[in-house]
C-alpha cells in the first residue's frame, strides 16, 4: 500500500525520516555528496531558517508499506510571486526511488498544495535560497558533485518527472575551466588593467579572514542588488541576506574572496571555494568527532576550485568590470599553485553573454541541470 505522509517539522522522528531518505538512496553511488546535517536538518527548522519568516513550505513522504520511497517539498515563495506578479509554486528535495506511481502521488500532493493557495503554476527543483542549487541533473552524471549548493540525482528523476506532464523552463550549465587549457584572452587582461589604471574600479584583496568578515554587510548588500535581472531573483530580506553571507563566510579563504569595488562601496564579487566533496562523502554528514578535522586537511589538499556565485551591479556591467572578474579567475587558478581546474557552476542559459565568455576562456560544458515547469 502506498500512501503521503505530510511531515510535522515539530516531530523529530520524522523530520529524521525526511532528511536521511537520500542516504539511503544513494548508499552506492559513488557521484553524490550529502548535505553537513546541521544544514539538512535547518530546511525544516521553521524558526532557524529565515525562509519561512516569509514563506510557505511543507514536506512530504511517500510511503509504500511501511518503508519510505520517496519525499517532496512544496514551496510557495511569496516575495518572488510579489516581486514577478506570478502564481507560482515550487518543488524542491524532490528524492525517489525509480516509482513512477510513488512520483506522481508525490507530485499530486503538491499539485494539490499549490491549487488551494490560488497558485496556477509549479516549478521546481527550486529551493529556499540562492544558495540551493537548481534543477534535475540530465547530463554529467558521471561527475561527483563538486559542492552540495548543486544538487546530484539518479539519471531516472529526468524520465519521473517529465513522465508527469514537466517542461523546461531554464537550463543551468556547469562548465570545467582545465589549467591546461585556460587562457583570458589578452584584450580581457588590456581591458582589465586599463579599467583599474583609471581608477574607477578596483580589486579588493584581503589580508585575512577577519577583514574579510568585516566587509561581510556591504558583499551581502552587492549580492542581493547584483542579480536583479536574473530568471531567479527576488529581493531577499535583511536576515536573509545575513544568512547567505554567514554560510559563505564559514567556508570561505580569504584568499579566494575577491571583490570589486568603487570607492568604499561594493560593486562587484567573485565566490569562489575548495571543493571538499570527498571529506564531505567521508563524513557523512556529520562534523564531530572527525569530519572538521578531515574538511580541514582536504583544503590543503584539493586540486579543484569552485566558483559559485560571480556577479555585478547593473549599472556598472559593461564598465570593465567582468574583463576584471575574469582576470581574477585566472590569477585564482594559474597563481595560487594547488588547483588544476576551476567548475563554474549554475550559470542560467538566460546569462547569454556570461556563457559566450565562459566559451571563449576554452570552458566545457560538463554539467547540466534542468528546471521544469507545469501548469496546475
Amino acid at each position: 500500500m502506498l500512501s503521503i505522509e505530510k511531515v510535522d517539522t515539530g516531530n523529530k522522528a520524522q523530520v529524521k525520516r525526511f532528511v536521511e531518505l537520500p542516504v539511503r538512496l544513494y548508499k552506492d553511488c559513488p557521484q553524490w555528496v550529502p548535505l553537513l546535517n546541521v544544514d539538512a536538518y535547518t530546511y525544516l527548522n521553521r524558526k532557524k531558517h529565515p525562509f519561512h519568516e516569509h514563506s510557505d513550505v511543507d514536506f512530504f513522504l511517500a510511503v509504500r508499506d511501511g518503508r519510505d520511497v520517496g519525499r517532496i517539498a512544496a514551496i510557495e515563495n511569496k516575495p518572488f510571486n510579489e516581486y514577478h506578479r506570478t502564481k507560482k509554486a515550487n518543488f524542491y528535495f524532490f528524492d525517489c526511488e525509480n516509482d513512477p506511481e510513488a512520483a506522481a502521488l508525490l507530485f499530486d500532493a503538491v499539485f494539490d498544495w499549490a491549487r488551494k493557495r490560488g497558485l496556477t503554476e509549479v516549478v521546481g527543483p527550486k529551493g529556499m535560497g540562492p544558495l540551493d542549487g537548481y534543477g534535475i541533473l540530465v547530463f554529467g552524471h558521471e561527475h561527483r558533485n563538486t559542492m552540495t549548493m548543486l544538487n546530484y540525482n539518479h539519471p531516472y528523476y529526468q524520465q519521473l518527472v517529465e513522465a508527469l506532464g514537466f517542461t523546461k523552463e531554464v537550463d543551468f550549465v556547469s562548465c570545467y575551466l582545465p589549467a591546461d587549457k585556460f587562457q583570458v584572452p589578452e584584450r580581457v587582461e588590456r581591458i582589465a588593467q586599463r579599467v583599474m589604471q583609471r581608477g574607477g574600479l578596483q580589486i579588493k584583496h584581503f589580508k585575512n579572514k577577519k577583514e574579510l568578515i568585516s566587509w561581510a554587510p556591504r558583499i551581502g548588500k552587492a549580492y542581493n542588488e547584483a542579480f536583479v535581472r536574473n530568471w531567479e531573483y527576488y529581493p531577499l530580506t535583511q536576515r536573509e541576506i545575513d544568512f547567505v553571507v554567514d554560510n559563505i563566510m564559514t567556508i570561505a579563504d580569504h584568499r579566494l574572496i575577491k571583490i570589486i569595488v568603487h570607492g568604499e562601496d561594493v560593486v562587484g564579487f567573485l565566490f569562489a571555494f575548495h571543493d571538499v566533496s570527498v571529506a564531505l562523502q567521508r563524513a557523512r554528514g556529520r562534523l564531530f568527532p572527525f569530519g572538521i578535522i578531515d574538511i580541514l586537511l582536504e583544503i590543503r589538499r584539493t586540486n579543484t576550485v569552485a566558483i559559485n556565485g560571480m556577479g555585478i551591479l547593473p549599472e556598472f556591467q559593461g564598465h570593465g568590470g567582468n574583463a576584471i572578474l575574469y582576470s581574477e579567475m585566472g590569477h585564482t587558478l594559474l597563481g595560487f599553485q594547488q588547483f588544476s581546474h576551476v567548475e563554474m557552476t549554475q550559470v542560467a542559459e538566460t546569462t547569454e553573454q556570461m556563457r559566450a565568455d565562459l566559451k571563449n576562456l576554452n570552458g566545457v560544458e560538463y554539467k547540466n541541470h534542468r528546471v521544469y515547469r507545469k501548469i496546475v
